[in-house]
Formats: C-alpha cells, sequence, structure tokens
C-alpha cells in the first residue's frame, strides 16, 4: 500500500511552534486627547470613547479605572481607546485635563 498520497491526521513531529504574540504598543498620536460620544453598534446605548492617551496597556487601564470610579459607571479599555458607559464626556474631560492633558471633545 502507498502512504505517500494521505494527508497526515496526528504527528508527534513538535512542527510548527507559533511564538508569542510582542505586546503593542500605543498609537502615536498627535498630543491631543479626545473625547467621543458613539451608539453605533449599542443598541442605541451611549459610550464614551477616549482616544489619543500615548500610555501602554497597564497605564491605561489605571486610568480607565480612576475614571470609572469617578463617575460612577462600568468600562472597559480596547485597542488603546477607553470605553466608559454613558454621556460622561464633560466629567472625564474635567478629570483628564486637571491630570495635565489636552483634552478636545469631538464627535456628537
Amino acid at each position: 500500500m502507498d502512504f505517500s498520497n494521505l494527508n497526515l491526521v496526528y504527528s508527534t513531529d513538535g512542527g510548527k511552534i507559533d511564538k508569542p504574540l510582542a505586546k503593542k504598543s500605543a498609537p502615536e498620536g498627535d498630543g491631543i486627547v479626545r473625547i467621543h460620544r458613539e451608539t453605533k453598534g449599542r443598541k442605541g446605548k451611549g459610550v464614551t470613547l477616549i482616544k489619543g492617551l500615548a500610555l501602554d496597556e497597564k497605564a491605561l487601564k489605571a486610568v480607565a479605572k480612576e475614571i470609572k470610579k469617578r463617575t460612577g459607571t462600568g468600562g472597559s479599555v480596547k485597542d488603546f481607546v477607553i470605553e466608559i458607559q454613558g454621556d460622561q464626556r464633560d466629567i472625564v474631560k474635567i478629570l483628564l485635563e486637571k491630570q495635565g492633558y489636552t483634552v478636545k471633545l469631538a464627535g456628537g
């Protein structure tokens, strides 16, 4: 019987081993933090998006935690963007300006 045409189903050979993913670095920005309000894709529920903070993931999560605590809402960090539930733009703007960031309200 000729086994050369059969597909390999299982092998104990190490084969291709994926390397661990490199940590993503914060995207380069222009130094201005932009605060958006968005409802798209959220069944009409609004969220506040904070973009442009040039921080690593750990520092970004710490900032998000502080904002959530001050606003009394939930939120998360996704792809270097902080999402806070509800329309919290005014409160977030004041909090970030106190920390020394240049902040602009963007979008509707």
